[in-house]
């Protein structure tokens, strides 16, 4: 009960605070691109129910049937120019916060994914993330602030993007979820919330690891370059 007011709060007076800005950028949208300010896609929610979060419209319609489909490349041609600064500023994620406001989602929780990228999640850990309301935010979103670094080093390297998805990056952020479900709490949100704030402000920053103890640690090689972390370095 006190999570959900939390995010009443929180949300309301975020977006009451943003409402000028929010309406400018509706209006630039409106004015570029493909005339579209938001983007509302199906996701995996509670229980793993269907849900649909809010986005702005940063890419070509239909986006999510071309190309490389749900995986997003670093300069992916599909993303219209002023998405290109609202998705470096995070600020097309901002409209989620009505989707807080009305309860799809928690300020915190596990980060829904589209349902083809939620099935590469194990199994296991499939069935203990539903167990609670995804989030705008999370311990999967703080370690993966810039997943889109992972996809272009593997790209580089020639890996299959998919695999690498698939083997590298949903085992440790399935792994950190589920941690997440184990260790919920409101001082765990708390953390978790301000460590997001920060990391916005301080690309690259994971002092988040010190508040957050007994984070599971990454086995792949190319998670742990991209945490800076050498062989025997824990996260």
């Amino acid at each position: 009960m006190l999570k959900r007011l939390l995010d009443i709060v929180v949300s309301g007076a975020i977006l009451l605070v943003l409402a000028l800005p929010l309406t400018i950028i509706i209006v630039i949208l409106k004015l570029t691109g493909e005339h579209e300010a938001f983007y509302f896609q199906d996701r995996i929610g509670f229980l793993g129910k269907i849900i649909q979060v809010t986005k702005f419209a940063t890419m070509v319609k239909d986006s999510p049937n071309l190309g490389t489909q749900d995986i997003t490349l670093r300069n992916d041609p599909r993303v219209l120019p002023v998405g290109k600064f609202l998705r470096k500023t995070k600020l097309n994620e901002v409209p989620q916060f009505w989707d807080v406001f009305v309860g799809k989602l928690s300020l915190v929780g596990w980060r829904p994914l589209m349902p083809k990228g939620f099935a590469d999640y194990p199994q296991h850990v499939q069935q203990e993330i539903v167990k609670v309301k995804p989030g705008l935010t999370g311990i999967g979103s703080l370690v993966f602030r810039d997943e889109e670094a992972i996809i272009a080093r593997a790209e580089t390297e020639g890996r299959d993007l998919r695999a690498c998805y698939r083997e590298d990056i949903m085992p440790y952020k399935g792994a950190l979820e589920v941690w997440y479900v184990a260790h919920q709490g409101l001082w765990t949100d708390l953390k978790i919330l301000v460590g997001t704030a920060v990391a916005v402000l301080k690309p690259g920053w994971t002092g988040y690891a010190k508040w957050l103890p007994n984070l599971p640690q990454p086995e792949s090689s190319i998670i742990r370059e991209y945490l800076g972390l050498n062989s025997t370095e824990q996260l």
